[in-house]
C-alpha cells in the first residue's frame, strides 16, 4: 500500500520571525510530506533497484527544494551543516523510510564522505569524494566478516593484504556490508604487516566479487552484501590514510555514524507514535475512545518519555561533536539508549494499532522492521554496554600496590 502523509495547516509557512534552522525544517518537513511519503510502496521493500530509481528522481526534487547534502560541506555542494544543526534536520527526514537517501544523508555514503573528506589525497577527492559528495557515486564500508572474522571485535579481522610487486593484494571475505548493491567503490579494511590498513577499491576491479544480496529483516534504506577479495590488486593510490592506521582512522566515521542513526531513527518513532496517537484517538472500544483508557495513556506516555530523552542526549552528544571533543562513551550510551528506545516507541505503536499495525495498510510494520536491527548496527547493545562500563570503571579503580623488594 502507498502511504500518504496527514495535512498540516501551515507546515509550509515561513514566518519573518523563524531562525534559518526553522525555515530548512519547515521545507524539510514539506518535501518529506509532499514528495516522499507518497511515494513509499510496500513493492519497494526489498526491491532496491526500484528504490533507487525512486530516490535518484526525489534527490532532483530535493535539490530544487534547497534541502540536499545537509552533512555535506558547502565546498562539496552541500548545506554543511553542524552536528546540533543536523540532528533537527535529519530527525524530519526520518520519519520516511526513503527520507534520509532522498536528501543524500543517509548510510552508508553520508559518513563516508565525512571520512574521505579527513583523509583523502587529491586524487582520492577528484576521484572519489567529489562524485559521493555529488550524488553520481555510491559507496559502502566493507569491515565486517564472516566467524571467526572481524564482527563486534574488529581485532579478529582476516581479510589481508599483502605486499607484492610494489603493490598490495587483497585476499578475504566480508558481509552484511550495507549499500554494497550498486556502490561504484568500496572502502575496505583489511590487515597488513603494519597493522590494520584502509583500501579504496573500485568495485569493478578483477577480484573483487559480489557474493550475494543476503535476506534480512530489514528491507528499506540499504542492501546488506556479501563480498569476496580473491587476489585484488590495487596501488599505492588506494590507501586511504596511513598504513597500519586503519582503526583510528575508522573512528571518524563511526562516531557520527552511530550519532545520524539516532537523528533518523527517532524520526521514525515519532512517526510511528503520531500514526498511533490519532488511531487511539479515533478508535472507539468498550464505550469511549481508546485513548480515555488508562492502558493507552501509559503506552502514549512512555513513548513520549522515551521520545524526549532520545532527543537530549542525541542533541548533547552532537553539541559536544561540533566543540570537536572526544564523544566516545557519550556516543556509546546515545547509541545504545536510542536504539532502544525507537524500539519500544514503534513497538508501542504496532501494540496500540492492533491488527491495523502488524498489516500492510500502515508503515507501521515497516518501520518496526527497520529499528530492530539498529540495536545491533555499528556494535550491539552488549558490546557497547561492555566498553561504557570499563571506561566508566577505570576512575574506580584501586592505586597499584607497591612492591617491596627483598621482603
Amino acid at each position: 500500500m502507498k502511504h500518504t502523509a496527514p495535512h498540516r495547516e501551515g507546515a509550509s509557512l515561513v514566518n519573518a520571525n523563524q531562525t534559518p534552522l526553522e525555515t530548512l525544517r519547515l521545507r524539510v518537513r514539506a518535501f518529506i510530506d509532499e514528495d516522499v511519503i507518497p511515494c513509499e510502496d510496500n513493492a519497494l521493500a526489498h526491491d532496491f533497484a526500484a528504490q533507487d530509481r525512486v530516490i535518484h528522481a526525489l534527490r532532483e526534487k530535493a535539490r530544487e527544494a534547497g534541502v540536499l547534502g545537509p552533512g555535506i560541506a558547502r565546498e562539496l555542494g552541500g548545506l554543511g551543516l553542524s552536528f546540533r544543526e543536523r540532528a533537527v534536520i535529519l530527525e524530519e527526514a526520518g520519519r520516511s523510510l526513503l527520507g534520509p537517501h532522498a536528501l543524500h544523508a543517509g548510510p552508508p555514503d553520508e559518513t563516508n564522505i565525512v571520512m574521505l573528506a579527513s583523509l583523502c589525497t587529491d586524487a582520492q577527492r577528484e576521484r572519489y569524494l567529489k562524485p559521493l559528495a555529488a550524488g553520481t557515486a555510491r559507496s559502502c564500508f566493507a569491515m565486517t566478516e564472516p566467524p571467526p572474522g572481524a564482527g563486534s571485535d574488529p581485532s579478529m579481522l582476516l581479510t589481508r593484504a599483502t605486499r607484492r610487486d610494489g603493490r598490495w593484494v587483497i585476499d578475504g571475505r566480508k558481509w552484511f556490508i550495507s549499500g554494497a548493491l550498486g556502490a561504484d567503490f568500496a572502502i575496505v579494511m583489511a590487515q597488513t604487516d603494519s597493522g590494520p590498513t584502509m583500501f579504496i577499491v573500485d568495485t569493478d576491479t578483477p577480484g573483487y566479487r559480489m557474493v550475494r544480496v543476503i535476506d534480512a529483516l530489514d528491507g528499506f534504506i540499504s542492501s546488506h552484501c556479501e563480498l569476496a577479495f580473491e587476489g585484488c590488486t590495487v596501488g599505492d593510490d588506494a590507501v586511504l590514510g596511513q598504513v597500519g592506521e586503519g582503526f583510528g582512522h575508522a573512528q571518524l566515521r563511526l562516531e557520527p555514524a552511530r550519532l545520524t542513526h539516532c537523528m533518523r531513527f527517532i524520526g521514525a518513532a515519532q512517526r510511528a507514535l503520531d500514526i498511533a496517537a490519532r488511531y487511539v484517538a479515533g478508535r472507539d472500544s468498550f464505550g469511549k475512545p481508546l485513548a480515555q483508557h488508562q492502558a493507552v495513556q501509559t503506552l502514549i506516555a512512555d513513548s513520549q518519555i522515551d521520545l524526549y530523552a532520545a532527543r537530549l542526549m542525541t542533541y548533547d552528544v552532537a553539541t559536544r561533536m561540533d566543540a570537536g571533543q572526544s564523544v566516545k562513551q557519550e556516543s556509546s550510551m546515545a547509541k545504545v539508549f536510542v536504539s532502544e528506545a525507537v524500539g519500544r516507541v514503534v513497538d508501542r505503536a504496532v501494540q496500540l494499532t492492533g491488527a491495523f499495525g502488524i498489516s500492510g495498510d500502515t508503515v507501521l510494520s515497516a518501520l518496526y522492521r527497520e529499528v530492530r536491527p539498529f540495536r545491533i548496527f555499528d556494535g550491539a547493545s552488549e558490546v557497547h554496554r561492555a566498553a561504557i562500563a570499563q571506561r566508566a570503571l577505570r576512575q574506580y579503580a584501586p592505586p597499584a600496590r607497591e612492591t617491596r623488594r627483598g621482603r
